[in-house]
């Protein structure tokens, strides 16, 4: 019976001792990370936060929506329920990124529930696609104080934080800097409000580098399926020649995954992201399947 005991005890430490070079082989890079994601409550953030939720993350919802416009969809509610159900943790946090006292506000409580932040994906973007004549001031002040000064001041509250993790990263959903004159053409406001978030990025990745953080930038090849495409460009015709927005978080998933060290200060298009990890077929993307694609803004 002793004898018994011995190999089954032996047994049992040799089954463990897999399991557990099992789960450091294949553990999930974002369990017990937490992520800050703005404008997380529809959209492009909030598949991103529902990607890496799969892999436990733990997902701070930071958003305007606490009631449900039809036009839009989401709160930072149902966002948080949803994050919670494909396997992560989630905290609901009604923020405007135009208010540093919100933005504040918004990081000490996520501190405060999940002891600290990994990963911020400042995504909350306003658009406006008209002239410099036809660009109201109330306008041009929205997507400057949402895209660039509430990027710029949600990246400062989280930077304390993130020097304090392993594998921190930021990444901002803005284009390559583009300087063919036809992207100032016909939007200037605009334009240059997404490409200070971008410079905001590579600002940051020169800055932080001796920390130990990444920044980069994330844009798609093709538009993506979102309200914004949907209510302001081109309606139901522009959703048919879309991708979802599933393209995104797969390629934020590879970039977030990603040593901080060594992957920081690009500017990233989603389809060269998910070809580099030997994924080029990229069909179960489209909206409507063989249909031809419509180039997204700045490429």
């Amino acid at each position: 019976m002793a004898k018994n005991n011995v190999q089954m005890n032996y047994a049992n430490s040799l089954c463990n001792g897999f399991l557990i070079r099992f789960e450091k082989i294949f553990a999930m890079p974002f369990t017990n990370k937490t992520v800050v994601i703005t404008g997380a409550s529809r959209g492009i953030g909030k598949a991103i936060g529902l990607r890496l939720a799969k892999d436990g993350a733990n997902i701070v919802i930071a958003s305007k929506s606490v009631e449900e416009n039809p036009k839009l969809g989401g709160t930072i509610y149902s966002a948080a329920a949803e994050m919670e159900a494909a396997g992560g943790r989630a905290l609901a946090v009604q923020c405007d990124i135009r208010f540093e006292e919100q933005v504040q506000q918004m990081v000490e409580k996520a501190v405060a529930h999940f002891g600290g932040i990994d990963i911020l994906v400042n995504n909350a973007s306003a658009i406006n696609l008209t002239n410099t004549e036809q660009t109201e001031p109330k306008r041009f002040d929205l997507m400057y104080d949402i895209n660039v000064r509430g990027t710029f001041m949600v990246s400062r509250a989280c930077i304390p934080h993130l020097k304090k993790s392993t594998n921190a990263h930021i990444l901002n959903l803005s284009p390559p800097i583009n300087m063919d004159m036809k992207w100032f053409a016909n939007h200037l406001a605009y334009t240059i409000s997404k490409y200070d978030m971008s410079m905001i990025a590579l600002g940051l990745a020169a800055e932080l580098k001796q920390f130990n953080i990444a920044a980069n930038t994330l844009w798609p090849r093709t538009t993506i399926a979102t309200a914004a495409v949907n209510n302001l460009l081109g309606g139901q015709m522009l959703m048919n020649m879309s991708r979802t927005v599933d393209i995104i978080a797969d390629a934020a998933w590879y970039i977030l995954s990603k040593p901080a060290a060594e992957c920081t200060g690009n500017t990233f298009i989603d389809e060269a992201v998910l070809a580099k990890e030997g994924i080029t077929d990229l069909e179960k993307y489209s909206v409507v399947p063989g249909a031809q694609l419509y180039t997204d803004l700045f490429l």
